[in-house]
Order: structure tokens, then C-alpha cells, then sequence
């Protein structure tokens, strides 16, 4: 019984993970080269008001990037990681913002987190393979 559900769980959880990292290259990619600019001054980070973009560090900036995916995605949550991202983007108002601008952020973050959870399951399912 519990073959049969690894069996269809193994290429199901690799084939999730291969989608998912499509996704979020692909979304990473039209962010950086087409839409970061917008998507920065319609969000507006606090952040950028002390520095410019090109001036702060790689890991700052992929923050500011959750940040900006954390206030769409959780609007009204006040816990946790979520709940600062939504007090210092309080100005932001997610039905406001257009697709245009929500789906770079989306497929980047909704991609690494839903890969995250199918590289475990699949790592899980080689590890109960084994012999």
C-alpha cells in the first residue's frame, strides 16, 4: 500500500519542484530585467527612502522583495515576519496594485516557498526508498 503512494509521490513531488523553479526564474527574471523599477515606486519601501537600490546588498534586497510578497499575499496578518512587512508597507494597499506588478512578485516567492515544501517531500520519498 505504502509503494503504491510513493510510487505516484516521488515523480509527482520532482515534477512540482522542476515547475516551481521554472516559475520562479521565470518570474525573478522579468522582475529584474522589465519590472523592478515599477514595482518600486509603485510599493515604495522604506528602505529606499535611506538608499537607493543599486547601493544595497543582494540579501536586503531580496528582503525587501518578501516584503513587498508578504503585504500582497497576507494583508491583514500581524503575525511574525508578516506582520512587520505589513507595518512598515501600511501605505500599500494590495487591491490597489495591478496584476502588472503582482505576478513577477508572486511567481518569485510562491515558487520558492511551494518548491521549498516539494524538495522536502521529494528528499523524504528518496529517503523511504531507500533500501
Amino acid at each position: 500500500m505504502f509503494d503504491t503512494f510513493v510510487f505516484y509521490a516521488l515523480p509527482l513531488s520532482f515534477t512540482l519542484l522542476v515547475a516551481c523553479a521554472l516559475t520562479a526564474l521565470v518570474s525573478a527574471g522579468v522582475l529584474f530585467m522589465f519590472r523592478l523599477r515599477v514595482t518600486n515606486q509603485t510599493l515604495k519601501h522604506p528602505y529606499l527612502d535611506k538608499f537607493p537600490w543599486a547601493r544595497l546588498p543582494l540579501s536586503i534586497k531580496a528582503g525587501i522583495l518578501l516584503d513587498y510578497f508578504l503585504r500582497l499575499t497576507f494583508p491583514r496578518s500581524r503575525f511574525w515576519i508578516i506582520g512587520d512587512a505589513n507595518y512598515r508597507l501600511a501605505h500599500v494597499q494590495p487591491d490597489d496594485v495591478s496584476a502588472h506588478i503582482k505576478w513577477p512578485l508572486m511567481g518569485l516567492w510562491g515558487g520558492c516557498f511551494v518548491g521549498l515544501v516539494a524538495m522536502l517531500v521529494l528528499w523524504a520519498m528518496i529517503l523511504i526508498k531507500m533500501p
